[in-house]
């Protein structure tokens, strides 16, 4: 059943109001018609099953039928900082890592990182990539669409250190060393409701000056198992490891 994320504003009572590319896509895409049902969320992560009762050109109004009790969140919320990787593979990190329930992405522009945005393409870019993270939410039924901050770069960053109870990077010099417990004695750690952000670095991977600005700011370096795997399949990695742990 096909489902769509709405604003607060949208809900009026038993009923909401859909507008926009969810308009066009419920009447011209999917070609739904009065009596059909979809599921709408709001911004308070709360779903319902809903049915169409009236299309009015580029609007559409749907009764909320009932809420739906089944719970697709993971138990914390989990920011991938991703460094800027080359190609598409952001939005294919976006699409798996939403997924997966990945809360909020901020991409970084880091020493290592190929791809240079300036402020025109960057606007662009993130409008893109929260679209993206938009569609996935709805593919994979979350209650939430994750958030696609602006390019971050790593001091902007580590300003934010506070907002987070468990801060890591990914580090392959750790692994090498056969260090490779951080990642789960962090999700020992961490209690329901708590946040945690992960810093996975770009193609060239985190330089000795990150890695040392990020230790002294309070962020732990782990291993993500004893291989190294390329930038876009380490947030998988993390994303699945998170979930067989805490939600499983």
């Amino acid at each position: 059943m096909q489902r769509y994320f709405l604003k607060n504003n949208q809900f009026q009572g038993q009923t909401a109001t859909i507008t926009g590319d969810d308009a066009h896509h419920i009447t011209r895409v999917m070609r739904m018609e009065p009596s059909d049902q979809i599921i709408v969320c709001d911004e308070d992560k709360v779903c319902y099953l809903s049915t169409v009762e009236q299309i009015d050109g580029q609007v559409v109004k749907v009764k909320l039928d009932s809420k739906l009790v089944a719970q697709t969140e993971l138990p914390i919320e989990v920011t991938i900082a991703q460094g800027l990787p080359k190609g598409d593979k952001f939005e294919w990190v976006i699409q798996k890592a939403t997924e997966c329930g990945a809360s909020q992405f901020i991409p970084l522009s880091m020493e290592r990182s190929v791809v240079k945005l300036d402020e025109k393409k960057s606007l662009k870019k993130v409008e893109r990539w929260n679209k993206i993270a938009k569609e996935a939410a709805e593919q994979s039924h979350r209650q939430m669409v994750p958030e696609v901050q602006p390019v971050h770069s790593l001091k902007q960053l580590i300003a934010k250190v506070s907002d987070y109870d468990v801060c890591l990077f990914a580090y392959e010099e750790v692994a090498k060393k056969g260090q490779l417990s951080q990642l789960r004695q962090s999700l020992n750690e961490i209690s329901p409701g708590g946040k945690m952000i992960i810093i996975i670095g770009p193609e060239g991977g985190i330089s000795e000056n990150e890695e040392r600005l990020l230790v002294e700011s309070g962020f732990k370096p782990c291993a993500l198992g004893a291989r190294i795997l390329r930038t876009e399949t380490a947030p998988i990695y993390v994303m699945s490891a998170i979930s067989y742990a805490i939600e499983l």
